[in-house]
């Protein structure tokens, strides 16, 4: 089969359309026959050499995948072949095929675009595991998403949303606010031009937010912190800034403030697997329904690959980049 494999660490251009072999199912999995594969900055740092696959799982890029399913190991029980899923992977995503156990799978609804479901499975997972798992997020709380405008960011909105929580982003352009509001958040905050702590402060009478869902890692540490409010929970899932996080440790105390970092990829499958299984029990109705659904920003052919990551490189994408085979 066809994959995207990284020729050698660094720019977009070692992306190769590569032929390799075909995976071997093993116990619980079943194989995906791919419409499309979900792009994460997690495949950016991979390609760059930062953030290899884990044991047992392909090479090759991938984080998500939507298709239909063309076999099934003898111990499955729940999915048969011609359904059509979208799935949570620890890799590989980039293929013509995957496989993967079947409960890191999710039924995709005939009300959702079968291209469109390679959206879901890593934003809602990284979402409801951290804002929602760890966080504990509450109806009437306030939570703060840092790059609002990115797949997690809008998936996130529309999660607290529906949960009857008030949502506050930060994005840099008025387009990616404007995405934002249309999707329900209630606070926008255009970074390149405000200080978001003292929005955040105006707009909570100086109480601050219950949860930050932040992607920029080090340089927003200290601001974070003055952001937050008492008892408040701070969920650091990337470092895109790149620069070590400093803060006076005081301050977070004084909140009785918690600071998590996490990641979903690594996780043990059992984690994973319970994760999913939330998602599809509090979350997936959602989607059924059509109260949840994608912001799709584009869709390029594997052909274009380097493009892709070309476009979310530069954060000019707003929604999820997906690739089709």
């Amino acid at each position: 089969m066809r994959a995207i494999t990284v020729s050698e660490s660094g720019g977009p251009e070692n992306l190769v359309l590569s032929e390799v072999d075909d995976l071997p199912l093993g116990e619980r999995e079943v194989r995906i026959r791919v419409a499309a594969a979900g792009l994460n900055r997690a495949d950016i740092a991979q390609r760059q050499g930062n953030y290899p696959s884990p044991p047992g799982a392909p090479e090759w890029p991938g984080l998500e995948v939507s298709g239909t399913v063309t076999e099934t190991a003898p111990d499955v029980t729940g999915i048969r072949v011609g359904e059509r899923v979208c799935a949570l992977l620890a890799g590989g995503g980039y293929a013509d095929e995957v496989v993967v156990h079947e409960g890191l799978t999710l039924p995709v609804p005939d009300s959702l675009d079968l291209v469109e479901a390679a959206a879901l499975p890593e934003t809602l997972c990284t979402v409801w595991s951290n804002v929602f798992m760890s966080a504990e997020l509450q109806p009437g709380e306030t939570l703060l998403v840092h790059g609002g405008g990115s797949g997690i960011g809008t998936t996130a909105i529309q999660m607290a949303k529906l949960s009857g929580a008030r949502v506050a982003v930060t994005a840099g352009s008025s387009e990616k606010l404007a995405a934002c509001a249309e999707l329900g958040a209630d606070i926008l905050i255009n970074y390149r031009e405000e200080d978001f702590v003292a929005r955040i402060k105006e707009e909570t009478d100086g109480a601050g937010a219950n949860v930050i869902l932040d992607i920029v890692g080090g340089a927003y540490a200290a601001s974070n912190v003055r952001a937050l409010a008492m008892d408040g929970r701070i969920m650091v899932i990337g470092n895109q800034s790149g620069v070590p996080a400093e803060f006076n440790l005081a301050h977070l105390m004084v909140k009785r403030g918690r600071i998590w970092g996490t990641t979903l990829r690594a996780r043990p499958l059992e984690q994973k697997l319970a994760i999913v299984a939330g998602v599809r029990e509090h979350v997936w109705p959602w989607v059924v329904e059509g109260r949840l659904r994608p912001l799709v920003d584009s869709t390029f052919p594997f052909a274009e690959v380097a493009d892709a990551h070309r476009r979310m490189e530069g954060s000019a994408h707003t929604g999820k980049i997906l690739l089709t085979p």
